[in-house]
């Protein structure tokens, strides 16, 4: 062999017993140094989103939702009454139109009264009589009057099942928005509290129990509360749906004769009359 051929392998051997040199370009085992590095890419590769064909999918779906609520919204906007059925737009236009008369007729009236105290002759009479026309309106309405008018009469029965209290309940809920001024079923006064429930023996109103047949009288304008109640999906629908039957009847004149009681109050009591 040449001299340069034994020059390089005495240079790659190593001797028998001694450790080999290490490396000054090679990194520690168990150094800080490297390992803090690493650790810090972990947590942040673990705290980055994931994208996920899943969370791909939920994002479109919330997307697509949103627009078409959205849509749904501006059409509701935009279309307004015209997509309502002409037997709602009568109704609506018959309940706007008998709604002014009322609010008319009553403001009428009130000019009167208010031109009668400031300019009467006898204003003491003029308030008295206007006190006396409040306290029967006010009685009427609470219950404790009886009451005359023209109105309807109606008799629900039931020919198959027993009517829910919820489905009598809308039809009062529907006479009130038709302008019933006084309502009594079978014996007793409806007024701005009654309440209907389920019993076994029957509906309990106000804490008696009513049973079938169910016959409303009630004053107000029969013009008016008879297409209310007979409206298509209105509360004679629900009635017939249960398992009723009755149809709403006009007359000129009929009589609520029940009454209710009124309660003396447990705290209030009238201020007492300045001297």
């Amino acid at each position: 062999m040449t001299p340069d051929h034994r020059s390089e392998a005495a240079t790659d051997s190593v001797p028998n017993g001694s450790a080999p040199r290490a490396d000054p370009a090679a990194p520690l085992k168990g150094a800080p140094a490297a390992s803090a590095p690493t650790a810090r890419r972990r947590l942040l590769h673990a705290l980055l989103p994931h994208r996920s064909r899943a969370q791909f999918l939920a994002a479109l779906l919330c997307g697509l939702l949103g627009f078409a609520l959205v849509v749904q919204v501006r059409q509701t906007n935009v279309e307004g009454l015209s997509v309502l059925r002409q037997s709602d737009l009568v109704r609506i236009l018959d309940e706007t139109t008998q709604r002014a008369t009322d609010l008319e007729r009553e403001s009428a009236a009130l000019e009167r009264t208010r031109q009668e105290l400031l300019t009467g002759s006898n204003q003491q009479q003029a308030a008295l009589d206007a006190a006396t026309k409040t306290a029967t309106t006010l009685g009427i309405l609470s219950g404790r009057l009886p009451a005359e008018g023209p109105g309807i009469e109606l008799t629900i029965s039931e020919s198959s099942g027993s009517i829910p209290a919820l489905t009598l309940f809308n039809v009062l809920e529907e006479l009130r928005n038709a302008g019933a001024e006084a309502i009594q079923i079978n014996d007793h006064r409806l007024v701005a509290s009654s309440y209907f429930v389920d019993t076994d023996g029957g509906i309990e109103v106000d804490g008696i129990t009513l049973t079938a047949p169910y016959r409303w009288i009630v004053i107000g304008d029969p013009a008016t509360m008879g297409p209310a109640l007979e409206i298509p999906g209105g509360a004679m629908a629900a009635v017939r749906n249960a398992g009723g039957n009755g149809t709403p009847a006009a007359h000129n004149l009929v009589e609520v004769s029940a009454t209710r009681p009124v309660h003396e109050p447990e705290f209030a009591t009238p201020v007492p009359a300045e001297k």
